[in-house]
């Protein structure tokens, strides 16, 4: 596990094999390229836990580094202008609005930063819907064209689907999920360390595959939306509740720890009772403001 801290690191990718067998479209990246990279450690700081909006709930977001956000929920509203300005990249796991809702703001507040363009990173149909829905010149401003299309202050990065891509001075990989719109988790990792992110999901395959083949997983963020007593809700909207997460866990590496993000803020009370009476030393519920350095 672990330890909580406050600081950030630095490094670079670590590697892997995907087993074609096992995982079908996904496999055949290595990621072995990093035994010549230096070793660092992994700063995660949680911005933002839930999977809703009201006063203390903030938005699903995790900074990386200090330089890279996975997702953007409450970017703005935890970052002072100066973090801000420090943020890179943002990496998305799908396009619904608790997942991005602070990026227009961040984009805007970035306007005319001297440094390269902020980098929205995502396999193609989560951009596509962004470019669609938002940066569209109707909903807010096409910042891929502003203040010019010479100097945009936003730049899309498409990435490709099971394979890793740099982020700074970590190897993000992108594996499907199950939801109701195409949706990822990604593997965050440098040497001799990695986490698993699950983005919104219902019960999954592929990502658990990819995680028992993963070295040195040091945790996993699952997402947990609703109650038990919610079931109905989180079968139709293609989220997990606490027993769905128990079913999980046989999946998934055996003694890594599984921190749980995304409640909606209406069932947390319901879903910590749930939680604990599982009894389960592996599953910790996340707050906002937790830091990890692995």
């Amino acid at each position: 596990m672990g330890e909580e801290s406050d600081n950030t690191g630095t490094g670079r990718t670590i590697s892997k094999h995907f087993d074609q067998r096992r995982i079908g479209p996904l496999a055949r990246e290595s990621y072995n390229r990093s035994a010549l990279l230096p070793r660092s450690s992994l700063a995660i700081r949680v911005l933002g836990t839930y999977g809703g909006s009201a006063p203390g709930y903030r938005m699903t977001t995790f900074l990386i580094d200090g330089e890279t956000a996975l997702d953007a929920g409450a970017l703005t509203e935890t970052l002072p202008l100066g973090a801000q300005r420090r943020v890179r990249r943002v990496v998305l796991t799908h396009a619904h609005f608790d997942h991005f809702a602070s990026l227009p703001f961040l984009v805007a507040n970035l306007v005319g930063r001297e440094s390269a363009p902020l980098e929205v990173a995502a396999p193609e149909s989560v951009l596509t819907a962004l470019r669609k829905h938002v940066f569209n010149d109707v909903t807010w401003p096409d910042f891929t064209r502003l203040p010019s299309p010479a100097k945009p202050t936003l730049r899309f990065r498409p990435t490709p689907v099971g394979r890793p891509f740099r982020a700074g001075a970590v190897a993000i990989t992108p594996v499907p999920v199950e939801h109701v719109i195409p949706s990822y988790g990604y593997v965050v990792s440098k040497p001799g360390r990695a986490v698993v992110f699950s983005g919104d999901t219902c019960p999954t395959e592929r990502i658990w595959a990819v995680a028992r083949r993963v070295r040195d997983l040091k945790a996993i963020f699952l997402e947990v939306s609703f109650s038990d007593a919610q079931a109905d809700l989180a079968r139709d909207s293609c989220h997990m509740t606490p027993s769905l997460v128990f079913e999980e866990l046989a999946k998934m590496p055996p003694r890594v720890p599984v921190y749980l993000y995304h409640m909606k803020p209406p069932s947390l009370a319901r879903i910590r009772r749930e939680i604990a009476a599982l009894r389960e030393p592996r599953l910790k519920l996340l707050e906002s403001e937790r830091s990890f350095r692995f």
